[in-house]
């Protein structure tokens, strides 16, 4: 059986400075992000040498004023554990002590809280259960634990509601594109629109139609997404879903990836 013909070598970018910068608004239980995810995975495998991503978290202000929950025998206690206290706040705020520990492990974290919380419905809004999201991501808990209460942690998610409000985002999704030419405004959009239409921004960014590149070796891209679908990897690869899944099939039986079954879903890892 011939086998199919993903890379062995990454393709280098041949733009280091890179002309677009996009500012992509987040708010980690926001199910219309997640839809957008797969949107953004695409773009950064077919045109991700023309752009940098920045990604800022951010939450309705309705949920800021929450009042957190505490187990009944907490309620009069000054001290209290912070792992039994529940708030919607809580996952944006993880997601930022997550950084504290590297970009690919804050993008590895917030994929699987959303892979939690809308695939296995899990409630993200428990801290405990954010420390055992942290434990599957293979993060330190004690470290992300102790940045999620402290000041510095504080700041960085203060930071982000300040260009959220400096960029008068008010929903979720939301991207701000830039461009080099700073007489240039920026372009936003709020939402989600066909894979098409972010091309075609690109296109009027660049002021020229953005070439593809080469799609990287599998497991450059396990190594940016943690996690990948059949169908996402026939897409970057251009193959069908059968031819997907056989491949996947091979890589299991060698033992190089792992089978993750959630909720009826199919997800693919590297072991």
């Amino acid at each position: 059986m011939t086998r199919i013909q993903i890379p062995a070598e990454t393709i280098a970018h041949s733009l280091i400075n890179k002309p677009i910068e996009m500012y992509i608004f987040l708010d980690p239980l926001c199910s219309a992000c997640w839809d957008l995810q797969p949107i953004i995975r695409k773009l950064q495998v077919e045109y991700g040498q023309y752009f940098t991503v920045r990604t800022v978290l951010s939450t309705q202000i309705s949920k800021l004023n929450t009042v957190c929950k505490k187990p009944k025998e907490q309620i009069l206690k000054t001290e209290y554990d912070v792992s039994e206290i529940e708030h919607p706040v809580f996952p944006t705020i993880a997601v930022k002590a997550a950084e504290f520990q590297g970009k690919k492990a804050a993008i590895r974290y917030f994929n699987k809280l959303q892979e939690h919380l809308f695939l296995k419905t899990r409630n993200v809004t428990s801290f405990s259960v954010l420390q055992d999201l942290a434990n599957e991501v293979k993060i330190d808990v004690k470290e992300f634990t102790n940045d999620f209460q402290s000041k510095e942690c504080a700041r960085s998610f203060q930071n982000d509601l300040s260009i959220t409000s400096e960029m008068e985002v008010t929903s979720f999704p939301s991207i701000v594109f830039f461009n080099e030419n700073i007489e240039d405004e920026g372009i936003k959009v709020s939402g989600i629109y066909p894979y098409e239409i972010y091309v075609q921004i690109l296109s009027e960014m660049l002021y020229e139609e953005p070439k593809k590149q080469q799609p990287p070796t599998l497991e450059k891209l396990f190594d940016w997404f943690h996690s990948l679908s059949t169908s996402e990897i026939a897409c970057y690869y251009n193959i069908s879903e059968q031819q997907a899944e056989r491949e996947m099939k091979k890589r299991l039986l060698l033992q190089e990836v792992e089978r993750v079954f959630i909720e009826g879903n199919v997800l693919w890892q590297l072991k």
